[in-house]
């Protein structure tokens, strides 16, 4: 797959450098070389292409690339049987916009959450996802589930607590949860599935200061992770 733009770029070259496989400099006169720290630039002095800036906005799709594109190996989802020994996980259900998806996984990630499922699509753009992540894709076990009843079967059998965000829930500020526990965030124009909904075991909710309908998802799902991360019985 090929990232583009200066951070999420600098993030994969830091941290994974194994799934390198060539960094494209976008060429801007004598400046060109100032798309990468000396130290990355010498590191992959021989994975490094020069490109014409025609051809960097042809890669990049038209988007920001900021002088500086990576090809990398393609994103490797983790197998449930890895996601399900691990505390505190997060379930999307039926998100589809990559922007929402990339900005949960930044805070998912930040804020302590062990792995992503996601549920009620067939595939992704994990190229996009890991932009608006701005690289934490790279670093967090995320998987694609066709079937998430099956899967919040056997987390139940194996103690989880599932959580759902919903309006009419529990304000999260009086609630304790479980030490293994899921989160379940739905679309925002859906909210919840009715069949991901029957396997809630607790709603809940943001308490809002003011008259307001919602938060984005992504809002709401930082703040919801956070509060997760320390109310742990």
């Amino acid at each position: 797959m090929i990232i583009y733009g200066k951070q999420v770029c600098l993030h994969a070259l830091e941290h994974h450098e194994k799934k390198i496989k060539t960094v494209y400099v976008a060429q801007k006169g004598a400046n060109s070389k100032g798309a990468l720290p000396k130290e990355l630039f010498n590191k992959y002095h021989d994975k490094i292409k020069f490109l014409e800036e025609k051809w960097a906005q042809s890669m990049s799709k038209g988007g920001n690339h900021q002088g500086l594109l990576v090809e990398m190996e393609e994103f490797e989802e983790t197998t449930f049987s890895k996601i399900k020994k691990n505390d505190f996980i997060v379930v999307l259900d039926g998100l589809t916009d990559v922007g929402n998806i990339g900005a949960v996984v930044r805070s998912a990630y930040a804020l302590g959450v062990d792995a992503i499922i996601v549920s009620g699509v067939r595939q992704l753009n994990m190229a996009a996802i890991t932009r608006s992540s701005s690289g934490a894709l790279l670093d967090m076990p995320l998987m694609i589930t066709p079937n998430i009843l099956d899967n919040f079967n056997e987390l139940g059998q194996l103690g989880f607590s599932i959580y759902g965000a919903s309006m009419e829930g529990e304000n999260v500020q009086e609630v304790t949860f479980a030490s293994k526990r899921v989160l379940v965030l739905g679309s925002e124009g859906k909210g919840l599935s009715k069949k991901v909904s029957a396997k809630i075991n607790t709603m809940v909710s943001i308490e809002m200061k003011h008259a307001f309908d919602s938060l984005n998802v992504s809002a709401a799902a930082a703040i919801l992770i956070h509060r997760m991360g320390y109310a742990v019985k």
